[in-house]
C-alpha cells in the first residue's frame, strides 16, 4: 500500500496527460469494435495472453516457445486483424474539427425528392439503397458503379431501382446535390449479430455505415419498410415524415449551428 501511495505522489501533469490520451484512444477503439467481429478476436487475444501467463508460471517450455514467437509479431498481427477498425479510427481522427463540425450541403430540396421516391418504391415493394455522402469521401465505392452526375429527382431514382434496370442491384450514391453514381457495390457488414432476416441490401447498408459517416436509406423489397442506417444501426421509419425529419437531422445545417459558429468569431448579423 505504501508503494502505491508513493507511486501516486510521483505522478505529475505529464503522466496525467499521457494516461488520459491512452485511455481516450482505448475508449474510442472499443466504441469502434463494439458489436463487430473484432470483439471475438479481442477475446481470443486475451485468451492467448492468459495462456502465455500460465506457460510462464508453470514452466511449460514448449507452449511458452510457441506463444513467445507469436507475440514477437504481436503488433503486426494486430494491424492485420483490425485493419478495418484502424482505418475507421484514423478517418475519424482526421476529420476532427477545431471549431465545430464541417459545414454540410443543405439537402432540403434533395430530401423531398428522395422521400417521394422512397414512398413510391415502398408502395410498389421495390427494393432500394440510397447513400448520402457526408464528410468522409466515398469515391472508391462510387467508382464501382456507373457515374451519372445528374440532378436528384424522384423519377430518376424510381427508374434506377426498377427490376428491369441494369443498375437496380447496386446502390445510388448522392454527393452534394447530385446523384454521383448508381449500381455501386458497397462492403457487406462484418457484424455477426445481424438479424437473420436482413438480406444483402441491408447488410451493405450496415457495411458502408460502419466504415464511413454516410447516411443510408434502405427500402425493403419484401415488406416495403423504409429504414435509415447510420453508424452501424438501423432506425425504422414509421412514416414519411419520420424519414424526412431524420434525413434533415443528419444532413441539413441547422440555423443554430451557423449562429454559434458566427458568435465564436465575433461576427453578428
Amino acid at each position: 500500500m505504501e508503494y502505491l501511495f508513493g507511486y501516486i505522489e510521483n505522478i505529475n501533469i505529464t503522466d496525467i496527460v499521457d494516461i488520459s490520451v491512452v485511455a481516450f484512444v482505448i475508449y474510442r477503439f472499443l466504441l469502434i469494435v463494439q458489436g463487430t467481429r473484432a470483439v471475438q478476436m479481442l477475446i481470443g487475444i486475451c485468451g492467448l495472453a492468459s495462456l502465455y501467463w500460465v506457460s510462464l508460471s508453470y514452466k511449460l517450455y514448449s507452449l511458452n516457445w510457441l506463444l513467445n514467437h507469436f507475440f514477437d509479431y504481436f503488433f503486426l498481427i494486430l494491424i492485420i486483424l483490425f485493419q478495418d477498425q484502424i482505418r475507421v479510427a484514423l478517418v475519424s481522427f482526421g476529420e476532427t474539427k477545431l471549431f465545430g463540425r464541417k459545414k454540410r450541403v443543405k439537402y432540403n430540396i434533395q430530401i423531398e425528392e428522395v422521400t417521394n421516391a422512397c414512398s413510391a418504391l415502398s408502395r410498389d415493394r421495390v427494393g432500394a439503397l440510397i447513400v448520402f455522402e457526408r464528410d468522409q469521401g466515398l469515391l472508391n465505392y462510387s467508382l464501382t458503379g456507373t457515374r451519372l452526375d445528374c440532378t436528384i429527382h424522384t423519377d430518376i431514382l424510381f427508374t434506377i431501382f426498377q427490376t428491369n434496370s441494369p443498375l437496380h442491384d447496386g446502390a445510388v450514391i448522392i454527393n452534394g446535390d447530385k446523384i454521383f453514381s448508381a449500381g455501386a457495390f458497397l462492403p457487406l457488414s462484418k457484424n455477426v449479430n445481424i438479424d437473420s432476416h436482413y438480406g444483402t441490401r441491408h447488410r451493405a447498408a450496415l457495411g458502408i455505415s460502419e466504415v464511413s459517416d454516410a447516411v443510408v436509406v434502405v427500402v425493403s423489397e419484401e415488406t416495403g419498410n423504409i429504414n435509415i442506417c447510420f453508424e452501424g444501426k438501423f432506425y425504422k421509419m414509421s412514416t414519411l415524415d419520420d424519414l424526412r425529419k431524420t434525413l434533415r437531422k443528419y444532413l441539413v445545417v441547422e440555423a443554430e449551428s451557423d449562429r454559434e459558429k458566427r458568435s465564436i468569431f465575433g461576427v453578428t448579423t
